[in-house]
């Protein structure tokens, strides 16, 4: 028999042991195609099983391996049934705690067993504890050897197991050690040695199979010097790329929109309120890219409840008075409802006749008839503004002078999407404006590096009849005050904000489950109409549930933190966020921002577990004496806490696949020394740089 050749690491993962269809597909949707991508998918975090520690030496707060005798197991009844077992080791006692077993699993629970247990150690009433620790039966003759390498826990999907992950992981790094072909080193040895970075194979064997003696704490925080030279590489790669889209679009050619001013006129006296200069000043800028020939490319960055709304109706209005067309895509269909009824209602008597204006709504909802009609008004009048979730760029919707596109929350879609929704404007070599809105401040020095394409407006002042939320900050002791504080809101016609951080139990967190808090809270509140939304529902029902809060028809909305950003809900003006110290400041602000946007003065509860880190304790201290999210903003970015690799899915930023703005802002002054070098030096770096981290995002370039 000949000797079987390794794949190569372009080849397709289906050439791993253990991958088939089905696991090839789960493997896809995080992005793995090929054997080369399964090394540069790192690991999230990592455990330490290399060491067996001591019971009489456990702290709360700590991961640790350990090995026990079983003592006595028990089923315990309460208000949930648990099975306990207590473990000793001769320096001290811990219980393991299951909230979910079987018989059998109990019967093999016997006194006198020797078991190995790894999990997060936490204080329990009587002992330190473990909820459902990882656990074997051992051997008192025949012990098995501890790792010799700390363990990674990657990112997964629906249906794709950690270990599954780590077998192939372990197979990608045995083909990039046995073979000639390996990932080509894109860093010229220059810049290596000019910012004193590893090279990438080390790099990359280096976290993936990081040594016992290996320094755990900057690996969970993602400061070791291997995941940054990593980071290093894909925000290098994607400073280059933002810089090409800037290029690229500087070189398309948009419709100048004059207009003479008449609708903004009408518009500005019918208002019940007085623009803000930061909003005038905000309105100037937009004004003049719309007269330009060159394409508008803005991002419109304000709070949360700053008036970006009003800011997008004057640059549609400026649109329509040049007779284009005018598309505004929110990533729900909630919000592209609360848009236009919001639109409707500000553009009702601005124009009569032919030179009234037509708002449309155009969503999944639609029927045929509708969309019918939809296709006719955008065929024969100029003067529209379609409103709409991702249903706006289906076929049948065709615009005929789309001028303006105005896109809301935009790091909610995917780049196709919104290039699909660009498609429909573009004529010949010419594109649509495009201004796009965020609710999340970022500091400017960030912003100006993360949308290196974009143009940058700010509107950093609240509208005049805003009020302040106040923000109170208690321990969840006081839970009962919290319960009667929310009926006496809801007696008074009020609605309220409970939002949990998890769905259900977990292993590691003392927190309280979503459906737990809805149960609990419906037995301690028999007359008030409460609703229950996380994510795991499908998208419809979490729509209609939220419309009915809207509606006024649930008075409590018990929630995970899939609340949706721009929701606007006036009588809402009592928020209760349970285990607080959980979450970032970007979350805390973005969450607390749902109530306080009427004239009714609200109020933020941040419920706590005690006791209460540092970290944490400066976080909730930050929202109790500031509403202004630019300081938030600034204030999280220099308290970014140990392992925050998520930080970014609720600020906006980019989701990158390694580096974290935030956590690496650090590095972002070499990255722009990097890109110089580079491109003087050795541009053909750039090409293959951006096709290994950009991939097919690199269309994003008309975005």
């Amino acid at each position: 028999m000949g000797t079987k050749v390794s794949p190569s690491l372009t080849a397709s993962v289906l050439n791993l042991s253990g991958v088939g269809p089905r696991v090839k597909e789960k493997l896809n949707r995080i992005g793995i195609h090929t054997i080369q991508d399964l090394l540069f998918h790192l690991p999230l975090r990592y455990q330490d099983k290399t060491r067996i520690s001591l019971i009489g030496t456990l702290q709360p707060g700590q991961e640790a391996l350990i090995e026990g005798t079983v003592e006595v197991t028990q089923i315990k009844y309460g208000r949930r049934r648990s099975l306990l077992c207590m473990l000793s080791d001769g320096t001290g006692t811990l219980t393991l705690r299951f909230f979910h077993f079987s018989r059998a699993q109990h019967q093999r629970l016997n006194k006198g067993i020797l078991l190995r247990c790894y999990g997060q150690i936490r204080r329990g009433a009587q002992t330190l504890e473990i909820i459902h620790p990882e656990y074997r039966h051992i051997d008192p003759d025949n012990s098995p050897a501890t790792d010799t390498r700390l363990t990674a826990i990657y990112p997964l999907t629906d249906g794709l197991q950690q270990r599954t992950i780590q077998k192939l992981s372990s197979q990608a790094l045995d083909i990039l050690s046995n073979l000639e072909d390996k990932p080509v080193e894109l860093l010229p040895n220059q810049i290596l040695a000019t910012f004193d970075l590893p090279d990438l194979i080390s790099a990359l064997s280096y976290v993936h199979r990081p040594p016992p003696e290996a320094k755990l704490q900057l690996l969970r925080d993602g400061k070791h010097p291997t995941q940054q030279r990593l980071a290093f590489e894909e925000l290098l790669s994607q400073h280059l790329s933002l810089q090409r889209v800037r290029q690229k679009t500087q070189a398309l050619r948009a419709m100048p929109l004059v207009d003479q001013a008449q609708l903004r006129k009408k518009f500005i006296k019918q208002l019940n309120f007085k623009l803000t200069h930061s909003q005038e000043k905000v309105l100037r800028e937009i004004a003049q890219d719309l007269k330009k020939s060159t394409p508008m490319l803005r991002l419109l960055q304000g709070d949360v409840s700053s008036g970006k709304t009003v800011v997008s109706a004057f640059a549609t209005l400026h649109a329509l008075e040049s007779n284009n067309q005018v598309a505004l895509m929110a990533p729900t269909e909630l919000l592209a409802e609360q848009h236009f009824q919001t639109f409707s209602r500000w553009f009702e008597h601005l124009g009569t006749g032919d030179s009234s204006i037509e708002v449309l709504l155009i969503t999944g909802k639609s029927t045929k008839s509708e969309r019918d009609t939809y296709h006719n008004v955008l065929s024969n009048k100029q003067r529209v503004i379609a409103i709409g979730t991702h249903a706006l760029f289906q076929k049948d919707i065709v615009f005929s002078n789309l001028g303006l596109i105005i896109i809301d929350e935009q790091h909610r879609f995917g780049v196709h999407q919104r290039l699909s929704l660009l498609d429909k404007g573009i004529v010949e070599d010419s594109i649509p404006h495009q201004l796009i809105m965020t609710a999340t401040p970022i500091p400017r020095t960030l912003a100006m590096t993360v949308y290196a394409d974009l143009d940058l407006s700010i509107i950093d002042s609240p509208p005049p009849n805003r009020q302040a939320i106040n923000t109170v900050v208690l321990s969840n002791d006081r839970r009962d005050e919290i319960i009667a504080r929310i009926k006496a809101a809801c007696h008074r016609g009020r609605q309220v904000y409970w939002v949990c951080t998890l769905i259900e139990e977990s292993e590691v967190l003392q927190c309280q489950t979503a459906t737990e808090t809805f149960q609990q809270l419906t037995e301690k509140l028999h007359d008030i109409n409460i609703g229950l939304i996380h994510g795991r529902m499908k998208n419809k029902e979490k729509e209609a549930i939220m419309a009915s809060f809207k509606d006024n028809r649930t008075q409590l909305l018990v929630a995970t933190t899939v609340i949706e950003v721009g929701v606007d809900v006036p009588n809402a003006s009592l928020m209760i966020i349970e285990n607080a110290e959980r979450l970032g400041l970007f979350q805390l602000h973005q969450l607390r921002g749902r109530v306080g946007r009427g004239n009714i003065k609200s109020d933020c509860v941040l419920l706590y577990q005690a006791p209460l880190g540092e970290l944490a304790r400066s976080r909730l201290e930050t929202m109790r004496n500031t509403n202004d999210g630019f300081e938030i903003a600034e204030k999280d970015l220099a308290l970014r806490g140990p392992g925050e690799l998520t930080g970014t899915r609720q600020t906006g930023l980019p989701d990158l696949r390694i580096a974290d703005i935030l956590r690496d802002a650090n590095l972002l002054a070499d990255v722009q020394r990097a890109a110089k070098l580079l491109q003087q030096k050795y541009p053909q770096h750039i090409d293959p740089l951006i096709k290994r981290w950009i991939s097919k995002e690199l269309e994003y370039s008309n975005v």
